[in-house]
């Protein structure tokens, strides 16, 4: 599972226009890692974690900002997403408030998709906030709507700030 999500946080920072380089500055908040990587632009948290109520699949989540954009990565091992850069449509929400109806997420591969969103407050705010994160794709006939735990959000958020505040 590590594997899955060093090569999540890889695939996050290249993706989003970020090298990918060995760790640096790394912090630990609950089970969510925190760090700048060397030669990375900016900062990012992820998180990885095993569903005991979904067959034990994996679950991941990659969050990175910076003052234009929000780039979050969702990984599960249940997805069987079959058009690499496809561009899916789902409401997107937490367990306390909806963030976008009908947000934009790329196919990355087989179980990960990539959602870039314009920098707003607001959201990170909602997702401070959250215990879960939810995106729905109500025209999706296989169901690949998802649920992700993100316990501690608000201080994974806090460090988060602190790193992209800091990094250099």
């Amino acid at each position: 599972m590590k594997k899955m999500f060093l090569m999540a946080a890889l695939l996050a920072g290249f993706l989003a226009g970020f090298p990918a380089t060995p760790a640096g500055a790394q912090t630990k908040v609950g089970d969510w890692t925190v760090e700048k990587r060397a030669k990375d632009t900016h900062c990012n948290a992820s998180r990885g974690y095993k569903d005991k109520e979904d067959d034990n699949r994996d679950y991941g989540i990659v969050l990175t900002y910076s003052t234009d954009k929000i780039v979050i990565v969702l990984i599960y091992d249940g997805w069987e997403w079959e058009k690499t850069g496809e561009v899916l449509k789902a409401d997107f929400a937490t367990d306390k408030d909806d963030i976008m109806k009908k947000s934009k997420w790329e196919v990355m591969d087989k179980i990960s998709l990539r959602g870039v969103f314009e920098f707003d407050q607001r959201i990170i705010d909602r997702l401070s906030k959250a215990k879960r994160l939810h995106v729905d794709f109500e025209e999706d006939d296989d169901d690949n709507s998802i649920e992700l735990e993100t316990p501690r959000a608000g201080e994974m958020l806090a460090a988060l700030k602190f790193c992209e505040e800091n990094r250099k």
